[in-house]
């Protein structure tokens, strides 16, 4: 399978995940103290992506819970995020200039996220 969430070393003796698609990060977490709490983000993401709303923030729109949210960077261009019902941040996306690739992002993480293989590289 080609979409992946793979696990590896960040810094401080850290740990981080992507979701990558091809070797490409689609959407990527911060940094976490134990592998544990980068493996159990992942389940997460993979349970709640699917069912989680859209959340245009550059047209004024709000949500609560699990939701994926497309927000502007100072530059115009367009980032996702996936937030948890908590209001924490657990993936973001690179920029985009285009909101229909920010879409498209949203889309592939729902689709294809809870089947992907998790690979511990760490």
């Amino acid at each position: 399978m080609a979409h992946k969430f793979k696990i590896t070393a960040a810094a401080n003796d850290q740990f981080k995940f992507a979701f990558v698609y091809n070797a490409e990060p689609i959407v990527w977490s911060e940094n976490y103290q134990q592998k544990a709490s980068a493996k159990s983000a992942i389940e997460s993401v993979k349970k709640n992506a699917p069912g989680a709303a859209t959340v245009d923030l550059t047209k004024g729109e709000s949500g609560k819970g699990y939701r994926f949210e497309i927000d502007a960077s100072k530059d115009e261009q367009f980032f996702v995020r996936f937030v948890a019902s908590n209001g924490e941040t657990m993936v973001r996306s690179e920029r985009y200039k285009q909101k229909a690739s920010a879409v498209n992002a949203i889309e592939s993480v729902k689709k294809n996220g809870p089947e992907a293989e998790v690979v511990d590289e760490s």
